[in-house]
């Protein structure tokens, strides 16, 4: 049997292994835990729209990628039903953006998730929130007892 702690980090490492997009846009998953996880990226010139800020599509994707670490930290297979999401402050170029998600609510198979995006000096970014979905599957084969 395994921990709770140990179960997040090989589900999170299963994931990672074929999370092809959070690669691609440059994320780091800096710590998870049982209904939380923690991604960071650095603005790069290729995230930046037509003002010259990260584009919102980039910091929903962050946010996304955390909020699916998270629900899918209890080595069961989980995917969004909804998200939404708040902007409340740019990303600006060259800014390390940091998402925490973390589960206000888990019944059955059905999650809520709040993910907090913040820049420098733990200014906010964004509010997203994520309803997730559990389906059949496992990331890792796991004995039971």
């Amino acid at each position: 049997m395994i921990s709770p702690v140990e179960r997040a980090r090989r589900s999170a490492q299963a994931m990672w292994a074929k999370d092809q997009a959070t690669q691609w846009l440059g994320a780091e998953l800096q710590d998870i835990g049982p209904g939380w996880a923690e991604l960071a990226m650095t603005v790069a010139p290729h995230h930046l729209n037509g003002h010259g800020i990260c584009h919102g599509g980039f910091i929903f994707t962050l946010a996304d990628s955390a909020f699916a670490f998270a629900c899918n930290s209890y080595n069961r297979l989980v995917v969004a039903q909804q998200n939404t999401i708040t902007y409340l402050s740019p990303g600006q170029p060259g800014e390390r953006l940091l998402a925490r998600a973390n589960e206000a609510s888990l019944t059955g198979r059905s999650g809520v998730y709040d993910v907090v995006v913040t820049g420098a000096q733990g200014r906010k970014v964004a509010l997203f929130r994520g309803l997730s979905r559990q389906i059949s599957g496992q990331h890792f084969e796991e004995e039971t007892e």
